[in-house]
């Protein structure tokens, strides 16, 4: 079957499409197409993502990524003569009719383009911000709509556990007798920090969460602090590789590790972010050009690094041997910290576990809709399929 994918819970415009065939406990994929508009360039200059920007722009970009999918996977078809459905029109309009940019574009590019040989649409619906969440639902209600295909919808955040799976080839393969439970995820992004426990394909239980910022959202904090530009977690780590180079260091900062030794498995990084808050406000009153010192910079942020890592890595291996876990799962956008990696990866074989560890590729690592197709395929399988689209909305706040 062939299934196409639609992601819009952040700054992200992105649309994959895959084909699934299965074969006993095997299910091969093979990725047709994969496209994402990023609006990282455009919500630089303000600090961090806006919500109502970030929809604008997605219902701008989002017909000129599907075009570029569908050309990609060899099924765009030119309409030349497009028929006139006024019933049909009038439906999509209603349907698009909180999308002000989409909407206009609508009726420019869909009619001329011939429907596709697809099986099924899959779309995130939460968690992420609803105002661009909005987007990519109503767009997936209208291409239902428009050519008849059903829908299923997606956690976003089970998307990030599926992300793993595909590598640099365009096929991949997922074994469901394989044995690898139980297993453990780490989810780690700019809106969450999660540890997931999951006895089964598809059956998760979350055992820790933050209680309050996110490990990405105080990597973006504290950067915006130090005066770097977003996203901020790729600068902190530039300056804390270097720092951590320096062997000689003069400028000795200790921060906090919160609720590393707490008897749960939550998380929390406000108090280190503030922590921060307050050491470059002492600094800067001794010296109000501090922050001019790229050394200062440097040592900050390889402490304020080094006190999100080993927290994190802390409780992932204390879940480790309290749930005898066979393999470990680490996603999200802040799973593409090497230093992350490093650590994570070295504490697994200090500690002898016999854990097999996996980090998505790079280009898998933050928001993209290849991992929603995934498991969007499954999903469609397990016969979620959407009964009424009026049904779906987007849930800003929803968990696994």
């Amino acid at each position: 079957m062939k299934l196409l994918a639609i992601e819009t819970s952040c700054d992200e415009t992105a649309i994959a499409i895959i084909e699934a065939q299965k074969v006993n406990s095997k299910t091969k994929f093979k990725i047709l197409g994969n496209d994402i508009s990023s609006q990282i360039a455009l919500h630089t200059q303000y600090g961090g993502v806006f919500p109502m920007m970030a929809k604008r722009e997605h219902g701008k970009n989002i017909l000129s990524v599907l075009e570029n999918v569908l050309k990609k996977a060899k099924i765009h078809k030119i309409n030349k003569n497009p028929k006139i459905d006024k019933k049909l029109d009038e439906k999509i309009n209603i349907l698009l009719s909180r999308e002000n940019e989409l909407n206009e574009l609508w009726p420019t590019i869909m009619p001329f383009i011939v429907k596709p040989k697809i099986d099924a649409i899959a779309v995130t619906t939460g968690p992420g911000l609803e105002p661009a969440l909005w987007v990519g639902i109503s767009f997936a209600k209208a291409l239902s709509t428009y050519w008849n295909i059903p829908i299923v919808e997606v956690n976003h955040m089970e998307g990030h556990i599926f992300s793993i799976f595909p590598k640099k080839n365009k096929t991949f393969i997922i074994d469901s007798d394989k044995k690898i439970f139980p297993m453990l995820s780490l989810l780690v992004s700019g809106g969450h920090t999660e540890l997931i426990l999951v006895k089964d394909w598809m059956k998760y239980k979350k055992i820790g969460q933050t209680r309050d910022d996110a490990a990405g959202e105080a990597f973006d904090k504290v950067a915006r602090m130090l005066g770097l530009p977003y996203p901020g977690g790729p600068e902190i780590s530039k300056l804390a590789a270097i720092g951590r180079s320096n062997k000689n260091s003069k400028n000795p900062i200790i921060l906090p590790r919160p609720m590393i030794y707490s008897k749960d498995y939550d998380f929390s990084f406000s108090g280190l972010k503030t922590a921060v808050l307050y050491l470059i406000r002492d600094l800067t009153e001794k010296n109000p050009n501090v922050l001019d010192n790229i050394k200062i910079k440097q040592e900050i942020a390889k402490e304020f690094e080094n006190a999100v890592v080993e927290t994190l890595t802390y409780k992932t291996i204390k879940a480790i041997k309290q749930y005898k876990i066979k393999t470990l799962i680490v996603g999200g956008g802040v799973s593409a910290n090497k230093y992350l990696q490093e650590v994570m990866t070295n504490d697994v074989k200090k500690n002898k576990l016999r854990t097999k560890i996996y980090f998505p590729s790079k280009n898998l690592t933050g928001d993209n809709a290849l991992m929603i197709a995934i498991v969007g395929y499954f999903q469609y399988k397990n016969r979620k399929i959407v009964k009424n689209i009026k049904s779906i909305k987007a849930k800003g706040n929803l968990s696994l």
